[in-house]
């Protein structure tokens, strides 16, 4: 049988043509394949926190950035439709509305406001900057800092779809939450490759979180009763079991964070404390501002200072209210107001958070009463790090 030679040289250009052929589709194919890896265009802040943690003024640090959007508490709309079950049970659900905001999805909120809506009817609307300018509200410019009695006057009757609207138009997507209780609940969405999730994590001194509760009691009754899985009874929280139960998530959270954590939590998780960041603002806050990728402006270093330095620690009706105080006071104010015996069952109930998160304990009411006494220790900067977590993995 004869055999047909086929030249080397023609074999060799046959494979070329095949190959770059081959190249040529999967170039082609792979422009109409969304690259997982690629991260979304927009980037999305969890501030994740306890009530009366100092929160809410975290919460206005981001939204007065012109380039935020941001929703106080959106979950709140979840906890008072659904207020006969647990905070555990309702985790899902919390989970779903948030995801669902980062997305600028605001269909989320027709389970839970079923009426045609206004601006109005959202928790905190007028908190958010973003919902008291263009292209949400006319009223205001983005780079301008609004107030929320302002936003109320004027915004509040704009249709509900410019909060969907408006949200699109931003670079960074911030929501602030007290809802959560276990981090391992948001691994779904630090996971989701449509999400650019970054968690920054607020404590506060349990001492001081329970003499502010103790401005808002009646206002917090609901919210503990859901807590304590009462089934709807609401609860003043005298014995401290929701603070027992507060300390037990920062905790949890914390150590899950720091202890092992997985290996996508890499660069998305920050620890902040409350009375590091009312001590020497500017620097906490561009450590905040650079995990999420933002910059401080002329325009909000002005208004952070404004806001740090007014006179005194508040008014009790302030208790909900983003106001001028001088924050250290505020930070201190508990030492002065609390009676020892209440401090020492705080620290009894929370005694493994204040050890952990860098507070001392107090022994007398000496100790509590010397203000000379510093009881916010040094943070220890060498307790976890990313490059010792990766040299083991």
């Amino acid at each position: 049988m004869a055999r047909i030679r086929i030249p080397s040289a023609i074999v060799i250009l046959f494979v070329m043509v095949q190959a770059g052929f081959l190249l040529f589709m999967y170039a082609r194919y792979s422009s109409f394949v969304p690259r997982s890896e690629e991260k979304p265009s927009q980037v999305h802040v969890l501030i994740l926190s306890s009530w009366r943690s100092g929160s809410s003024f975290v919460g206005q640090l981001f939204s007065q950035h012109p380039s935020v959007f941001y929703l106080m508490e959106p979950a709140w709309h979840v906890w008072v439709t659904m207020y006969q079950n647990s905070a555990k049970v309702l985790h899902m659900a919390v989970r779903d509305l948030v995801r669902s905001v980062f997305l600028c999805d605001m269909s989320v909120f027709d389970a839970y406001m079923p009426w045609k809506r206004n601006l109005s009817d959202l928790f905190q609307w007028a908190v958010s900057r973003a919902l008291c300018s263009a292209p949400a509200c006319d009223s205001f410019r983005r780079t301008d800092i609004t107030s929320e009695m302002a936003c109320k006057t004027l915004c509040g009757r704009y249709p509900f779809s410019k909060v969907e609207e408006a949200c699109k138009t931003y670079s960074h997507v911030v929501v602030k939450e007290v809802r959560f209780f276990d981090l391992k609940v948001l691994y779904p969405l630090l996971t989701d490759p449509s999400l650019n999730l970054k968690i920054i994590h607020l404590v506060r001194d349990p001492r001081a979180v329970v003499k502010s509760r103790e401005q808002s009691v009646k206002a917090l009754a609901r919210d503990n009763g859901i807590v304590l899985s009462t089934n709807g009874t609401k609860v003043e929280d005298s014995k401290f079991k929701v603070m027992q139960e507060i300390c037990r998530s920062h905790v949890q959270i914390y150590e899950t964070a720091t202890l092992k954590p997985p290996n996508f939590l890499k660069d998305r998780y920050l620890m902040i404390r409350f009375e590091d960041l009312v001590r020497d603002p500017l620097p906490e806050i561009s450590e905040m501002y650079k995990f999420a990728d933002l910059s401080l402006t002329p325009t909000l270093k002005s208004w952070i200072y404004n806001i740090t330095h007014g006179q005194g620690p508040g008014k009790k009706k302030e208790a909900f209210k983003i106001t001028s105080r001088d924050a250290v006071s505020v930070s201190q104010a508990w030492r002065n107001v609390l009676s020892f015996q209440k401090i020492k069952k705080i620290q009894e109930v929370c005694k493994g958070a204040i050890n952990m998160l860098g507070y001392q304990l107090v022994d007398s009411e000496k100790e509590q009463r010397d203000l000379s006494l510093d009881l916010v220790l040094p943070r220890r900067q060498n307790q976890f790090s990313w490059s010792s977590f990766n040299a083991k993995h």
